[in-house]
């Protein structure tokens, strides 16, 4: 097993992302911080902070250099950072000193990594908020197809009262529909410049606010108008975000892996996996990584709470702990709603085998229903307790509890009690509105 199944060769069919991956590479964190440091210079050339024909070839440069990740590993595991070193091998590639020496001037480690962290994270999030909207499109379209498909409601894993397969799938949506809600604001929080300087007073830097708000336009990020350095709610927000949507999606999963179990069989899974030596096998797998990425986000999700407390103005083991969480976090959400959507496209439920399972209660499933439908005449508990006795009853006899309530309450209309259709309560439309809720869902810019 790699170290991170992650990004591994043999497991990114299971648990990699290429299209979210490829921006948390060493080549993308690289690539995202020469764009800041081109982006800084060009705003403090047209500030008159450094000279303009530096600030124009710096920013050059960050456009055509290209820098080796492996080149800096040595002084970046001595540093703590890359930054130092980062800086150092653009101006030796510049072969410009006269203007290498404006580079990165003012700055310090943590504006470059967090901007460039921002920018692959306006990325990344625009691509799960796309994923997300298709996901609950689809969830939508089968809520409402299937919003009067009778099936077996259960509470504890025992057979409770009729639902709709529409309202269960309602049921998975609608936090991930109120989560997609949450995400505008939670991007406020991640997606903005970073420029404070060594500890947060950009002291060393003349007209820092300004060079700041341009910074922010060239990159088409937020100026949050202070030093973030040390105070990282928006990252344990992003990170509670994150671990709301996986769950939802294990949610998901761990009700697929029940209702495709042998003996329930109320939905099949398209593509299922296969076992090395039992024929008869199909197994949920993409059910089963949801789960698992789900409880994976949530262990992480500790770590990067933990990490919001920031000692001080810059603290080293708390930022250490992000860079070791977030993008594991990240990673997962992605793959987790790239498998939802391959399962739902995929998913076939079975009304025969809904309707079935019903049959199979014996009746049971309505006790409820005619609990209530004899206490129109007597008190509740003396219909509840009636009902718990012909349940007994028929439990004993090999009878129906239609049967069994027949032989005493013949003038009650049990058809209509006993009837799954009729006994469906609000799920139907629970059901289509949260089918109307998803429709012409857009994705964020």
């Amino acid at each position: 097993m790699p170290a991170t199944p992650l990004d591994s060769a043999l497991y990114r069919e299971l648990f990699g992302d290429t299209e979210v991956g490829q921006l948390f590479t060493d080549t993308a964190e690289i690539r995202a911080m020469m764009l800041v440091e081109g982006a800084l210079a060009k705003a403090q050339g047209q500030l008159g902070v450094i000279p303009e024909t530096s600030a124009h070839a710096i920013h050059r440069a960050a456009m055509e250099l290209q820098l080796d990740p492996a080149s800096l590993s040595a002084q970046t595991g001595q540093n703590g950072v890359a930054v130092p070193g980062f800086v150092a091998a653009f101006r030796t590639e510049m072969n410009a000193p006269e203007h290498a020496q404006y580079l990165h001037w003012g700055a310090t480690s943590q504006d470059i990594i967090d901007t460039g962290l921002a920018l692959r994270l306006r990325q990344a999030l625009s691509t799960l908020d796309a994923r997300l909207a298709t996901l609950l499109r689809r969830l939508g379209d089968m809520a409402d197809q299937h919003a009067e498909t009778p099936m077996v409601a259960r509470t504890w894993g025992q057979a409770a009262v009729p639902t709709s397969f529409g309202a269960v799938v309602a049921s998975w949506g609608a936090p991930l529909l109120r989560h997609r809600t949450r995400l505008a604001e939670v991007r406020k929080g991640v997606e903005f410049v970073t420029l404070s300087g060594a500890a947060g007073t950009l002291a060393a830097m003349d007209q820092g606010g300004d060079v700041r708000a341009a910074m922010a336009r060239a990159l088409d990020l937020a100026d949050p108008g202070d030093s973030r350095h040390s105070t990282r709610d928006g990252q344990a927000a992003l990170a509670g975000w994150i671990t709301g949507v996986s769950n939802g999606l294990g949610k998901i999963g761990e009700d697929l892996i029940f209702l495709a179990a042998t003996g329930i069989g109320e939905v099949r899974i398209s593509g299922a996996g296969s076992s090395s030596t039992m024929p008869q096998k199909s197994n949920p797998i993409g059910p089963s990584a949801l789960v698992a990425l789900a409880r994976l986000t949530t262990a992480l999700n500790s770590a990067m709470q933990g990490a919001a407390i920031h000692a001080n103005q810059r603290d080293g083991a708390a930022w250490f702990t992000e860079w070791l969480t977030l993008p594991q976090m990240i990673l997962s959400v992605a793959r987790g709603l790239a498998t939802a959507n391959e399962v739902a496209e995929g998913l076939i439920p079975m009304p025969d085998v809904m309707a079935a399972n019903i049959a199979a209660t014996n009746g049971a499933i309505f006790a409820e229903a005619l609990t209530f439908e004899l206490a129109r005449t007597m008190p509740r508990p003396e219909a509840q307790a009636a009902v718990k006795a012909m349940v007994g009853e028929a439990g004993k006899g090999g009878l129906s509890l239609k049967d069994a309530a027949s032989k005493s309450f013949a003038n009650v209309d049990l058809e209509t009690v006993f009837s799954a259709t009729h006994q469906l309560g609000a799920a139907p439309e629970e059901a289509r509105a949260f089918a109307k809720a998803c429709l012409g869902l857009n994705v964020s810019n």
